[in-house]
């Protein structure tokens, strides 16, 4: 066992750093080799009920042990025996002395292994719904705040028709709505492993309910049911088919691509200074430049999303690798990734939302850059306004051409301020409309549907997710404040 803090051992950072505990707890040893346990135990359960000649005092022993387990011991033996399983199949059955004879009975290794894994799969899946539930709940909050604040947009990072601050963040908010979508659904239809035998095809059952086909059906479903599913899947080879590692890492790697774009734009936006994530008063930014608040959890979450977005192409070729009924090189890899990306994804869904909940809006800075802006932009709107008062439209664009290639000139290379407004109002072509173009300027002007948008999207989409899992989201907020205390 690997004692936290030993300078002398690695440990993922992962754990050390990062993680708030819950989703290292679930791959933790402790809590793996406890749900091993706890399917022998079913499985025997199972197995007296269906006729087997198993006592209730053997079943009672191995309850009895089920947390209790002598790593050492397991460690010694698995030295000789160089199975993992089979090591504490052993020290289990040391341990329950009565119970000895029927543990695993009738169960390959992976009985214990894939079963296991996808009830870690399952319950490290529901804790990311709860962290993303709070995201989308702050980050709606956030969008609502600010649904009509005009703020300058981008399309190829170069200045854009205005949009509003609250626009850009429900555009995030939406694609974490499409996440949660998708994670529902593979929460919905996980399957369990069961009880499928050394190949898939049952045969040790066979064997052991001397070919009664229905008893077996029956024991696969107990199984399943007792640990939370509602279904196993219909057929295995020695496992569980990899693509359902392909698919929970797809969704885990959607879920980092939402949190870095986010995250990336923050950090722009921060560049900007129109924004700024939560600062402590003693937080240093820099060892040598003091002055320095750099976006350090937004480059947490950029690097550790990088990260996740990487894995699924790592199970999509150890699925697309497994020899018929199986090969073993899924197994060291998969030690890595599943709890990895679990444990990533949650580090990002809650730095993400420490983020949203505390960051600095700096609408002085957001309006004035929007204003350096605005007269491009208010051209075509002049344009018209002068046409109505019975100017030649040819004639006027041409004048706005020359104006706004001037201003633009003496912006860039001699750093003054954008006077193309003044310009354009001391051009006698513009004489009857010069009293309207200030008015004409208001930003709001330009922000389209933004902020309606924004309302029918939150109204819509979010709200009615947020009260169906209302209790999920209640219990996340009264879980989040406990850990922050």
């Amino acid at each position: 066992m690997q004692v936290k803090g030993n300078k002398f051992s690695y440990e993922t950072p992962l754990c050390s750093r990062y993680s708030n505990g819950k989703i290292s707890y679930i791959w933790s040893a402790q809590n793996k080799h406890s749900l091993w346990r706890k399917l022998w135990v079913e499985l025997a359960r199972a197995e007296k009920e269906l006729g087997i000649p198993i006592k209730d005092e053997q079943i009672k022993e191995m309850e009895s042990k089920v947390n209790d387990i002598d790593f050492d011991a397991v460690a010694k033996k698995e030295a000789e025996l160089r199975h993992d399983v089979m090591s504490h199949i052993h020290v289990f059955g040391e341990q329950c002395p009565k119970a000895k004879p029927i543990i695993h009975l009738g169960a390959t290794s992976c009985f214990v292994t894939d079963n296991s894994e996808l009830i870690q799969i399952r319950d490290s899946l529901e804790v990311i719904q709860s962290q993303l539930l709070l995201l989308i709940n702050s980050l709606a909050n956030f969008a609502m705040r600010y649904k009509a604040l005009p703020i300058l947009a981008f399309t190829h990072l170069q200045p854009a028709q205005p949009t509003t601050l609250g626009k850009r963040f429900a555009l995030y908010t939406q694609d974490f709505f499409l996440d949660f979508k998708r994670l529902e659904m593979e929460i919905k239809n996980l399957p369990f492993r069961g009880v499928k035998g050394t190949t898939g095809t049952q045969a040790s059952f066979m064997e052991l309910f001397n070919g009664n086909e229905e008893k077996i059906k029956i024991l696969d479903a107990k199984i399943a049911n007792a640990f939370g599913f509602k279904k196993s899947i219909s057929l295995s080879g020695q496992t569980y088919t990899r693509k359902i590692d392909y698919f929970i890492l797809s969704l885990l790697s959607g879920i980092a691509q939402s949190a870095h774009k986010i995250a990336c734009d923050i950090r722009l936006m921060a560049h900007m200074r129109e924004v700024e994530e939560p600062f402590g008063k003693k937080q240093i930014g820099s060892s040598a430049m003091a002055y320095k608040r750099n976006p350090m959890k937004c480059e947490r979450i950029c690097s550790l999303a990088r990260y996740v977005m990487s894995l699924p192409v790592n199970a999509a070729t150890t699925h697309s690798i497994q020899w018929f009924e199986r090969t073993l090189d899924d197994s060291a890899n998969r030690r890595i990734i599943l709890p990895e990306a679990f444990l990533s994804a949650g580090i990002i869904l809650s730095n993400l939302t420490e983020v949203i909940e505390g960051l600095q809006v700096w609408e002085k800075v957001i309006e004035n850059n929007l204003k350096r802006e605005l007269p491009f932009m208010a051209t075509e709107n002049i344009l018209m306004a002068a046409v109505k008062e019975g100017g030649d439209r040819q004639e006027l664009h041409e004048a706005i051409r020359r104006h706004s290639i001037e201003a633009a000139r003496q912006i860039k290379e001699f750093g003054i301020e954008n006077d193309l407004i003044e310009r354009i109002k001391n051009d006698k072509l513009f004489n009857k409309v010069a009293h309207k173009i200030d008015k004409l300027l208001n930003p709001k002007n330009f922000i389209g549907r933004a902020a309606s948008q924004v309302e029918d999207f939150i109204k819509g989409e979010i709200e009615p997710l947020l009260k169906k899992n209302s209790k999920l989201l209640d219990k996340a907020k009264k879980e989040k404040t406990v850990s922050t205390v």
